[in-house]
């Protein structure tokens, strides 16, 4: 395998509007071919995705989910283009699933987008610290950094994290998939998640 051309997931990430982690997948996954990776993209429904992210979502619904043992809940806002869709079972069961994963994998953000630049920069000092003496090359130890940054948007971002269900796939996929079969846009707009004895 090639190193990641990061040249290619930015223009794969301008012309798609794809998130910029599904891009550095796809781009990886084709071994730095521009068209392949566009393909794969297009396998997995973002194509149709991207061409409705920009359509207003001004209807949705309120999905809830309160863990078997009543020690966790989880109230979440998710948004769609019409009545007519947020009464669709595939959107519900969607907004079951986010609020399921919300539950169980705690994510603090819904995107990279939504992370202070504070948080991600203290997130640097820690890796840069702990690569402090590894004798790496400068260039070698920013491809780690950015390798671990990838790792903590993977854990901390509710889309980029892992769907609990089916480990093949991201809540972002799981997204896209759905915007594939109903035809409109779907955005989180917001959540939150309590636990008993937890500080808000």
């Amino acid at each position: 395998m090639s190193d990641l051309d990061m040249g290619l997931v930015r223009k794969l990430r301008e012309q798609t509007g794809v998130g910029i982690l599904e891009c550095k997948k796809a781009i990886q996954e084709a071994n730095n071919d521009y068209e392949k990776a566009v393909e794969l993209l297009r396998k997995k429904g973002f194509e149709k995705a991207k061409s409705k992210a920009s359509r207003a979502t001004n209807q949705g619904l309120i999905g809830s989910y309160i863990h078997t043992n009543g020690q966790i809940g989880v109230i979440l806002e998710l948004g769609c283009e019409t009545d007519f869709v947020a009464k669709n079972e595939d959107f519900k069961a969607l907004a079951h699933d986010i609020a399921m994963q919300i539950a169980a994998m705690n994510p603090k953000y819904i995107s990279e987008n939504d992370i202070p630049e504070s948080v991600i920069e203290k997130e640097k000092e820690i890796y840069k610290e702990q690569m402090k003496d590894s004798g790496k090359p400068e260039n070698i130890v920013e491809k780690i950094i950015e390798g671990k940054l990838k790792k903590f948007y993977a854990d901390a971002c509710l889309i980029h994290q892992t769907f609990f269900k089916d480990d093949k796939k991201t809540i972002e996929n799981l997204i896209a998939e759905t915007i594939h079969k109903i035809g409109e846009n779907i955005v989180i707009k917001r959540f939150v998640r309590y636990q008993i004895g937890e500080e808000v």
